[in-house]
């Protein structure tokens, strides 16, 4: 790398910063993986598919994370970087593999297998923080899988948000509950500590009905509303619920017209709720921008592939007719 490059990524100011996990990814054709000849290469990881939105509706966003320095790490270095997300906090390290996802879908039923125990990122620690980088930031992206991969990672998320507080930078909070990495007791431990420290809780209604022990629905805005942060329930049946201190506001879904692959809704649903933060939209109007995209991730196979720029997305929420030629 040049001498002016490393000075580019030395000064970039991302608006957003997040870290966690990424993984490769192979996905299993219509005979599932087992009786599959071939699968499809890709990866996938909350954070990073964040990131890459973000960056795709024209923000300045960085995403870091510790990868395997093999083939696969380095895959996702690239690609990152070519979707305009800087990387240049990320690491590969050589002792400790990129973990691995195997996905398929059969019969309309979803199945994960996950490979990550003793991954790089797992053993990512506080000291891996550049809290310069993160306190030049409007927003720190965090996520409930990063604290569940090993204790060291909750620590370091714990560091992150401390860091975040210190500086004035707003902290988003998606639990994104794997009951897979951790037990529900656990879990709930946790994240509930990270809701308490999130300016912006964004919430699956099924997650928070088992965080919060209750299918009762006003008692969850309740408890939502104790909170400080600006929640945003997601899940509903047809919408996406803006929590207000005196009404909950529904918003409803973009209806996807080729429904193909759900992994990465909900973080599609991040990318333009935080893009819509951004431009100054109200909560409502920047809900309606993450269900867009959302509705628009889940049409293609792949958790980010789908992913909208700021003009296809304007595109739909303008009514622009699609000229094909």
């Amino acid at each position: 790398m040049s001498v002016h490059k490393e000075a580019e990524e030395a000064a970039y100011r991302p608006e957003v910063v997040t870290f966690g996990e990424t993984m490769g990814l192979l996905i299993g054709g219509p005979k599932g993986i087992e009786h599959s000849a071939s699968l499809d290469k890709s990866f996938g990881g909350a954070e990073s598919t964040v990131a890459m939105g973000l960056a795709r509706l024209g923000h300045r966003v960085g995403w870091f994370g510790l990868l395997g320095d093999d083939p696969m790490g380095r895959l996702i270095v690239k690609t990152i970087r070519g979707e305009g997300v800087d990387v240049s906090r990320a690491k590969l390290v050589a002792d400790a593999p990129t973990g691995l996802i195997l996905r398929e879908q059969l019969a309309g039923k979803m199945s994960v297998y996950y490979y990550r125990k003793f991954s790089a990122a797992s053993r990512m620690r506080p000291e891996d923080l550049d809290a310069e980088y993160i306190s030049q930031a409007k927003f720190l992206h965090l996520t409930g899988i990063t604290p569940a991969l090993s204790p060291n990672c909750l620590e370091t998320v714990r560091e992150a948000i401390r860091i975040a507080k210190a500086n004035g930078v707003k902290v988003v909070f998606d639990p994104n509950l794997r009951l897979k990495l951790w037990g529900l007791d656990e879990a709930r431990k946790t994240l509930l500590e990270f809701a308490e420290e999130a300016d912006y809780f964004l919430p699956g209604l099924d997650e928070l009905k088992l965080l919060y022990e209750t299918d009762d629905f006003d008692e969850i805005v309740g408890r939502l509303r104790r909170l400080k942060a600006q929640s945003i329930l997601k899940g509903g049946d047809d919408e996406t619920y803006v929590i207000k201190p005196d009404e909950v506001v529904a918003v409803p879904y973009f209806k996807a017209k080729h429904f193909v692959d759900p992994i990465g809704a909900g973080d599609g649903f991040c990318a333009g709720f935080l893009s819509g933060i951004l431009r100054g939209f109200d909560p409502v109007e920047a809900v309606r921008l993450g269900n867009l995209v959302g509705s628009l991730v889940v049409q293609m196979i792949g958790d980010w592939e789908g992913l909208p720029t700021r003009e296809e997305a304007d595109a739909v929420l303008n009514n622009k007719a699609h000229v094909e030629r």
